[in-house]
């Protein structure tokens, strides 16, 4: 009978090894077939594309239907209008609203299809008093403006938003909470040649002033007009959005040239208006930069 036991488990287990075989060689092909898709479509053309970042359809889709030759992609919920601007493979990426989303949608994008240089835009709440709608802010810093850590206070202590102290992410050795070292603010320069195609075509935009500035970032929406005045004395934030130093975190740790610019759509330290037609305008402005940056690329 043991005989007979064991010769039973062992073509059972021979099954399970060939069954486990099969699935392993099935899961090769799919993956392989998967990563020959995605690399064929990177190596349509031998030049690292551009990539334009939108959160929003209205932040997005203008600058899209200006690409030529243009087919989409989709992984997980970010979309990539792939096409060409001058005869140049220029990405734009609708990333979804957010820090985490833009993120995610920046690794993507990066492990996906190789990009030479990164541009996020769209709109954005004035910090500076001096800036109105319409007005264009080069994102020439970029900071965590929700990165924060507060006062150590007991129970019926209150709340004070003002003595709450910068958290610097990127200081991994010691605990973010507890290291010394990790108190600091950390900024992200934008790329000196994307900051130079941008400045080389201010001139082109006519419905507002084009500047260097910070552009500050958080998942959090500032209404209170002492709190931004707060952050624009502090931080030399000149505007504020939910997505540019995040974008910028991920293009640092990859060695991508990033630049972040946002158009001011509203200003309440100064009683601007929202206008969503600052969207097209700051998407219109971006065409030219992106053309010149192109225009500064060596040629194949």
């Amino acid at each position: 009978m043991k005989a007979i036991f064991y010769k039973t488990q062992r073509k059972r287990l021979l099954n399970y090894a060939s069954l486990a075989l099969i699935t392993v060689l099935l899961l090769s092909l799919v993956v392989g077939c998967s990563s020959s898709s995605q690399s064929e479509t990177v190596k349509e053309s031998s030049q690292r594309p551009i990539i334009v970042q939108g959160p929003m359809p209205i932040e997005a889709e203008d600058f899209a239907q200006r690409l030529e030759n243009v087919k989409k992609e989709k992984s997980g919920t970010f979309e990539f209008y792939i096409g060409t601007v001058d005869n140049y493979p220029v990405i734009v990426t609708k990333t979804g609203k957010g820090m985490e989303n833009t993120a995610a949608a920046t690794a993507v994008a990066i492990e996906r299809y190789d990009p030479i240089a990164i541009i996020n835009q769209g709109t954005s709440g004035g910090h500076d008093p001096d800036l109105h709608v319409f007005d264009i802010v080069l994102g020439k810093r970029a900071v965590n403006i929700g990165s924060l850590k507060t006062a150590n206070k007991d129970e019926n202590e209150g709340i004070d938003p003002t003595e709450w102290k910068p958290m610097d992410l990127m200081a991994s050795e010691g605990s973010a909470g507890e290291d010394p070292n990790a108190e600091k603010i950390r900024y992200y320069e934008g790329d000196k040649d994307l900051l130079a195609a941008a400045n080389a075509v201010k001139d082109k935009y006519t419905k507002g002033k084009v500047v260097e500035g910070t552009i500050g970032s958080a998942d959090v929406w500032n209404n209170e007009v002492d709190r931004i005045k707060w952050f624009h004395n502090k931080y030399g934030t000149s505007v504020e959005e939910m997505e540019t130093a995040s974008a910028a975190q991920i293009t640092k740790a990859y060695d991508v040239p990033f630049l972040g610019i946002r158009i001011l759509s509203n200003n309440k330290v100064n009683g601007g208006e929202y206008n969503p037609n600052t969207a097209a305008a700051n998407q219109k402005y971006v065409y030219e930069v992106v053309r010149k940056y192109i225009s500064t690329l060596p040629s194949e």
